[in-house]
């Protein structure tokens, strides 16, 4: 069912605030990787994320999801890439979309990767965020409150979720993490307290931007221009009929986001279809869920994340382990749509070469190779796309 053009643009009722939780299956796994495997500081992090869910709210006054951009943030987990590296990253991709959004004809310019190339990646960083999750799971004890034993009863709790898809396992799992240590790691919250968070900068060397241009951005950015501004508005217009947001502003949205965030530590941020569409599902149907959302964000990023510094750090390996494995497989899905034969050995050399190699050789021998099919078929130019 679509909703209306007069619908109410804020709303914040039962509905709303179930919406609200819809992509926290991709916020939580990815957010506790960049703070566990990356040591980026939760306060920034959540504070961000939450300024940014509310400006959303109250700029579209649509459920616009605000969540973690997903090329840079397994790379990032998997590799261990270091807080000024992921700033660089997300810095590059900031002004690389606010070009798109502000020059004619940018974005088109961008976004000239080939289809296959982008399902590549997609297939390449969802294998590389999968095999981190399996390799958090594989380094633990069989049995134990963070064992192999907890993370299959938590990979159970995330299958429930795909048959009773208005649980919010993400959700659930995360308080059963907290929980867990509250019971057997309570030395993690004797000194616990609230305090104010203290703003500072992160000031990339020049080492650093051309690790967070080869290794994220180049990935993130076909994705981001084709699921945070191409699929999300075209997504937008389907859900909400006569509201549908021009991919101009969702490129300069996601534009300012990182070019102010990412300098003081928040993590690289995009919107998304996928996220969209989650939130939809539980019932988001008006800008009010993002903003109720993103003010919890701010308060525990503001008060809270200090208190909750320790216990992120130390979060069960279990757990997070289970939820990197959906979230890569998540990732991947979208490279089951491949078109021909070709496309399809396009996509696994990209996603190959990403695996063994790294994302900039895997993303140009993907190019490479699709010139050569193209050029040897004497195929018209493909069509691009992406999804998830």
């Amino acid at each position: 069912m679509k909703d209306e053009v007069d619908a109410p643009r804020l709303r914040f009722d039962r509905g709303e605030i179930s919406g609200s939780l819809g992509d926290l299956g991709t916020f939580l796994p990815l957010t506790l990787g960049y703070i566990t495997q990356c040591g980026l500081s939760p306060a920034p992090v959540f504070f961000f994320a939450g300024l940014w869910n509310v400006a959303t709210g109250l700029l579209f006054h649509l459920p616009i999801p605000v969540q973690p951009m997903k090329a840079i943030a397994a790379a990032a987990i998997a590799e261990g890439m270091t807080p000024p590296q992921i700033a660089a990253a997300g810095i590059i991709m900031g002004a690389l979309l606010l070009v798109a959004g502000i020059v004619p004809g940018a974005g088109k310019i961008f976004a000239l990767t080939p289809k296959a190339v982008v399902r590549g990646i997609q297939l390449g960083i969802g294998l590389k965020l999968f095999l981190g999750g399996i390799a958090l799971l594989a380094a633990l004890p069989a049995f134990g409150w963070d064992s192999v034993v907890v993370g299959c009863a938590a990979i159970g709790l995330i299958v429930l979720s795909y048959f009773r898809q208005r649980v919010p396992a993400a959700l659930l799992l995360f308080l059963g993490g907290l929980l867990l240590l509250g019971v057997f790691r309570q030395d993690l919250f004797r000194d616990v307290r609230l305090t104010v968070w203290s703003p500072f900068l992160v000031l990339p060397r020049p080492a650093d931007w051309v690790i967070g241009f080869t290794k994220g951005a180049v990935a993130q950015l076909p994705l981001t221009l084709l699921n945070s501004v191409v699929a999300v508005c075209a997504l937008s217009g389907d859900l909400f009929p006569g509201r549908k947001v021009p991919e101009t502003t969702m490129a300069r949205s996601v534009g300012v986001m990182n070019l102010v965030s990412c300098w003081f530590g928040g993590m690289p941020l995009c919107h998304g279809a996928g996220g969209l569409a989650g939130q939809y599902r539980f019932g988001a149907r008006t800008g009010g869920s993002v903003v109720a959302l993103g003010t919890v964000k701010m308060a525990v990023g503001l008060f809270a994340a200090g208190a909750l510094l320790l216990p992120l750090q130390e979060f069960p390996r279990s757990i997070l382990g289970a939820m990197l494995v959906f979230a890569g497989l998540e990732l991947s899905l979208p490279a089951r749509d491949t078109g021909t034969r070709e496309d399809f050995l396009v996509c696994l050399l990209t996603a190959g070469l990403i695996l063994a190699v790294n994302v900039t050789l895997g993303f140009l021998a993907g190019i490479l190779l699709w010139a050569i099919f193209r050029r040897w078929n004497g195929d018209p130019a493909r069509n691009n796309g992406s999804k998830g």
